[in-house]
């Protein structure tokens, strides 16, 4: 009897997710200082947000000298934005090919193949693979006809992937994959899961939570085996997600389900030293966690607001730090404010690039 185990090909320019434990997609929480910084504390590998494909067709894409990333913009089309010469341009998406491009998932937000193809070929040469979101439960998302809302439609979610699997895996070499919730019943989550290991995807991320489900209620586990055990079979892996608190949690609970990978998701949003075993020390203290996150966000200039909003959630609210670094309103005034003396000439040169305040008065409320 034949009785090797049938696995799907990693792509030369993939990775394969078996036995890693990961960063979840997250918006805000999954940019790029938030990736590198979930990397540095032992993260195998990270997902970016989700970025809808029609947002990134028609995006310029520019290598960036002074952070070295690479950068994909767009000009604002508001009118009350453009006026003038001065017209910033937004930020789609950022990636950084030297730290993370071969460890980064880039997860698209679509309901077309022709957009999803179309949008995936512009970013494919420079991460490891590409995610389908058929998760989110997001108005903004759904009401689209992407992420939960494929769900309700398994051939069409199908033929995404598909498209994606021949004209952008096989062309740039990297794996496609796709992250859904539970189903109503045990029979049609099974029945989905069969359906889309078919389309040749390396691997399926299952949110263990239905789409009603909000994060504040406890992840359903009793589909796991079953989900993990169709993944098996067909030969793709399975990444479970859902409540996953850190490293030896997730390992745990890898063994316990037969699941390949798992995600953290809100832990690591709060501390991403999560990552590490408490072998390795576990969790670090909030302040050196601030502390390596904003050398980060120095070093590739991040957006200013969603650096403040990162340190929202690493500082503990109730400490009257949090007001002094979420009440500053700059680089510098951060770093005034944290004591990190060694970084603010940085800081006042990246305020300078970013058009932010440069005096003693960036502390203000």
């Amino acid at each position: 009897m034949n009785t090797s185990v049938k696995r799907v090909p990693i792509p030369k320019n993939g990775v394969d997710y078996r036995g890693k434990v990961v960063l979840a997609p997250m918006v805000r929480s999954g940019e790029l200082p938030s990736r590198l910084l979930a990397l540095h504390y032992g993260a195998d590998l990270v997902w970016g947000p989700e970025t809808i494909d029609k947002s990134m067709i028609g995006t310029t894409k520019r290598t960036n000298p002074v952070s070295s990333t690479i950068d994909y913009t767009r000009t604002p089309t508001n009118s009350s934005r453009t006026q003038g010469s001065a017209a910033r341009e937004s930020y789609i998406y950022r990636l950084h090919p030297a730290r993370e491009s071969r460890r980064l998932i880039f997860q698209i937000g679509t309901s077309s193949p022709s957009t999803a193809v179309e949008a995936a070929k512009l970013v494919a040469p420079h991460v490891a693979g590409i995610d389908v979101n058929a998760g989110c439960p997001k108005p903004f998302s759904t009401s689209g006809g992407m992420g939960a809302a494929l769900l309700q439609k398994p051939d069409h979610l199908a033929s995404i992937l598909s498209a994606l699997v021949k004209e952008v895996g096989e062309v740039f070499e990297i794996g496609i994959s796709v992250k859904i919730r539970l189903l109503e019943t045990a029979e049609k989550t099974e029945a989905l899961v069969r359906k889309l290991c078919g389309t040749g995807i390396t691997g399926l991320t299952i949110h263990c939570r239905t789409t009603p489900m909000r994060p504040r209620e406890r992840a359903i586990r009793d589909q796991l085996q079953m989900i993990t055990d169709v993944c098996r079979i067909e030969g793709v892996a399975c990444v479970m997600n859902g409540d996953v608190k850190n490293r030896d949690e997730a390992l745990q609970l890898m063994r316990e389900f037969g699941a390949d990978g798992a995600m953290i998701a809100s832990a690591a949003e709060a501390n991403p030293s999560s990552f590490r075993t408490s072998e390795e020390g576990g969790l670090s203290a909030w302040r050196e966690v601030v502390h390596d996150y904003m050398k980060i966000a120095v070093e590739v200039d991040n957006k200013w607001g969603n650096t403040k909003f990162t340190l929202s959630q690493l500082i503990p609210g109730k400490l009257g730090i949090y007001r002094d670094v979420t009440g500053s309103k700059s680089y510098f005034g951060v770093c005034e404010a944290l004591g990190l003396e060694y970084l603010c000439d940085q800081a006042r040169e990246v305020d300078a690039r970013l058009g932010l305040p440069t005096s003693r008065d960036a502390t203000a409320v």
